[in-house]
């Protein structure tokens, strides 16, 4: 069999071209190594750039016209400059002698000149002595977002997860206010950090994912609390509301009383024909007169968001299927089409009304609780290629092109993620117009941010339709543009923002982020010292800029972790690729390393006073003689399948996993980091992660509630009565 022939490198002209465009033609995955992008994602990538570069004539000529269009512009297409920075923007000072400058301020002034301009992105006409003009966006930022008043606390939790008992089978806004105030009252928490909330792309069946939803700038209607709709208390038809309670009611005993999954589309199904029936109760003065105002602020971008839905229910959820004029939002059949469907258009718009309004109530309730940051919503990377925001915004996008990551030690196939990125010449020609919106919509309801993947501001992985991951190429963004826009837009919310920078991060990403203020994400596993001993790393050497927490949603939960059943749940699922021996004792000997340090620091105290009882003989058996192998002490496994029956070392409650967690967090407590997150289900001992990565149908990702240790659901109600969550957050108060 003869070997498939290596990629094709970029020619010299190729990647002088390529460069011009911000393409990648090679990417440094360690500082030892260095990786030539295929030339044909190169040709890819550029093509969707606008620029044609599929033969070398072709390539020629799209280099000299990109390097006189360069030499000939007066300005780029967007500035940027520092608040209080007297200095004029360099692009400004090379203007040739005699340009006249006019300056339209974002808050509509006129100004000749370019100093002492307040923060906001303004627009700048230059017009030469021989006749040329040109316009650029002057984005005028602060120089560093804003930090949190002081070192505070917080819970994460996935929001679907946590279920009370009036949710309709899935935790909605009502039970985030809820929990926001009991933690901020009771626990002196500061923040509660929550999964996206994005408009999910309509099912069924629904993508579960809320990392690839239809708008990131619109929230989900699913996470309404009906029954604080003022309209559904109104509703007439009083046996369809009691049909409907009841309906709700089952929903939500099917997955805290009968074990059954979330079901997304069965909730939405009951809560849309609430809403239906809320939506015929006419508005009275006072709320019809703030609905107007509500579709006056948002516009276009609200329209186009409901019109897309109201599209969607007629010609399925994915605009390219749709009739061609459709595809246009511009088009006239797509306005004649969105006058005829006026009062789905409503709906939909009534439902980001209505949903934004319960989302600042959350917030309030976490400030009034005494929050200082109060809830943290997450900024997915990107959005459904079918979805709102792709069809309303498609000149932003890339066609054809899909964002994810290259192959690396964790994933030597790359990843795709099926989300077309952001085009930045576009981004820049706009002065990054979507990225500001989408912002401002989030900080609304916002203390702070969460941004998945921020290294997406500096650069993306690329890869062309139709083709492996390990094809594609990286293409770089105007990251001081991008993070300038995101420091003036959370400056004027007051909001914090923390970077998701875990994993391969490109040289200088970390210093320039810090540099403005943006925290980075540390969790305790992954804290080594990588370029020494690769031994855990003492708490006092961690970064202080940072959101420090023990797991995140993709990751084992902590008592996973401890006993070894994060491995043996990846070998029940056929994910290892390693025999099962090996895996176990490589975590084993990891999870030893940090009982060991946590020993040293005084902040545990080993079981039978001396080893840790952890498995590193790679043979299942632990230091102490018990089992290894994961499984819990009732016989079930940690995605509720069943086990073997034997006990782990760190069974299912025992007093010695529960010392361990709080070791574990007061390790946290000891490093300098500014904000530290609990994982909720922590608390109560919960096994399951919420998103095994590399599974899609084998796992039930992102539909599981929070579970005790023994995998039996818990109630809202019952987290905030809980002795073993309470003994946990008391770490904190022993820290105050």
């Amino acid at each position: 069999m003869t070997a498939p022939r290596p990629a094709e490198p970029p020619s010299g002209e190729l990647s002088r071209l390529a460069a011009l465009h911000g393409v990648a033609t090679s990417y440094h995955p360690s500082p030892d190594r260095t990786v030539t992008a295929p030339a044909a994602a190169v040709v890819r990538a550029l093509a969707a750039l606008g620029v044609d570069a599929a033969t070398p004539g072709a390539v020629r000529a799209a280099l000299t016209a990109r390097e006189r269009h360069l030499a000939e512009r007066l300005l780029p297409p967007t500035v940027t400059v520092t608040a209080g920075d007297t200095r004029v923007p360099a692009p400004l000072t090379a203007l040739p002698e005699g340009t006249r400058l006019d300056i339209r301020t974002e808050q509509g002034e006129t100004r000749p000149s370019a100093e002492h301009l307040p923060p906001g992105v303004h627009r700048v006409t230059a017009t030469a002595p021989d006749g040329r003009t040109a316009h650029t966006h002057l984005i005028v930022a602060p120089p560093r977002l804003p930090a949190p008043p002081a070192r505070t606390h917080g819970l994460l939790v996935q929001l679907y997860s946590l279920l009370s008992r009036r949710s309709w089978g899935m935790g909605d806004l009502a039970d985030l206010g809820a929990l926001a105030g009991w933690a901020g009252r009771t626990l002196g928490a500061g923040f509660i950090q929550v999964n996206p909330l994005h408009a999910a792309v309509p099912g069924p069946p629904t993508d579960p994912s809320p990392y690839r939803p239809s708008s990131r700038r619109f929230p989900d209607p699913v996470h309404l609390r009906v029954e604080d709709v003022p309209e559904f208390a109104h509703v007439e038809d009083s046996d369809r509301v009691r049909d409907l309670l009841e309906r709700a009611g089952r929903l939500r005993g099917a997955v805290l009383d009968e074990g059954a999954l979330i079901d997304r589309d069965a909730v939405w199904e009951a809560k849309r024909e609430a809403l239906e029936l809320a939506h015929r109760v006419p508005l009275g003065p006072g709320r019809g007169a703030a609905y107007r105002d509500f579709l006056t602020a948002q516009g276009r971008a609200l329209e186009d968001h409901a019109t897309w839905y109201a599209l969607a229910e007629v010609h399925g959820p994915d605009w390219h299927r749709w009739p061609a004029a459709l595809r246009d939002p511009r088009s006239p059949e797509t306005a004649r089409a969105r006058r005829e469907l006026a009062d789905r258009v409503d709906f939909h718009s009534r439902l980001v009304w209505l949903t934004d309004a319960q989302l600042t109530d959350a917030q309030r309730a976490a400030r009034d609780a005494g929050m200082p940051v109060g809830i943290v919503h997450d900024l997915a990377v990107g959005v459904h290629p079918g979805g709102a925001d792709a069809w309303a915004q498609q000149e932003y996008f890339a066609a054809g092109m899909s964002a994810g990551a290259p192959p690396d030690a964790f994933n030597a196939r790359g990843q795709d993620w099926g989300l077309p990125p952001w085009r930045p010449d576009r981004l820049a020609d706009s002065g990054y117009a979507p990225f500001r919106a989408l912002l401002r919509a989030l900080f609304r309801y916002a203390g702070a941010l969460r941004i998945d993947h921020v290294m997406g501001l500096f650069r993306l992985w690329w890869v062309p339709e139709g083709h492996p991951p390990t094809e594609g190429t990286y293409v770089h963004y105007d990251a001081e543009a991008m993070l300038a826009v995101l420091v003036l837009e959370a400056s004027r919310a007051g909001a914090v923002v923390i970077g998701e920078d875990l994993g391969t991060v490109e040289p200088g990403v970390r210093e320039a982020l810090r540099e403005r203020g943006v925290y980075g994400t540390s969790v305790l596993w992954f804290e080594r010292d990588w370029e020494g001993d690769r031994r855990p790393l003492p708490p006092d050497r961690w970064r202080a800029d940072c959101l420090a927490t023990a797991t995140t949603h993709d990751l084992p939960p902590t008592a996973a972790r401890l006993s070894g059943e994060h491995v043996d749940l990846r070998d029940r699922l056929g994910l290892l690729t390693r025999p099962l021996a090996e895996e176990r004792a490589e975590a084993a000997a990891d999870t030893a390393e940090w009982l060991d340090l946590l020993t040293q620091l005084g902040l545990l105290e080993r079981p039978g006073g001396g080893t840790s009882g952890v498995d590193t003989s790679g043979d299942g058996t632990s230091g102490d003689g018990t089992s290894g192998d994961g499984t819990s002490g009732d016989g079930t496994s940690g995605d509720g399948t069943s086990g073997d029956g034997t006990s782990a070392t760190f069974g299912d409650g025992t007093a010695e996993e529960e010392a361990a967690i709080r070791a574990v967090h007061r390790c946290l407590l000891r490093t300098p980091a500014r904000m530290i997150g609990v994982w909720l289900p922590d608390g109560v001992g919960d096994r399951r992660p919420q998103n095994l990565p590399g599974t899609w149908d084998q796992y039930p990702n992102w539909r599981l509630p929070i579970a005790d240790a023994r995998g039996r659901p818990v109630t809202l109600e019952e987290l905030t009565a809980s002795p073993r969550l309470r003994a946990l957050m008391d770490v904190f108060r022993e820290d105050a």
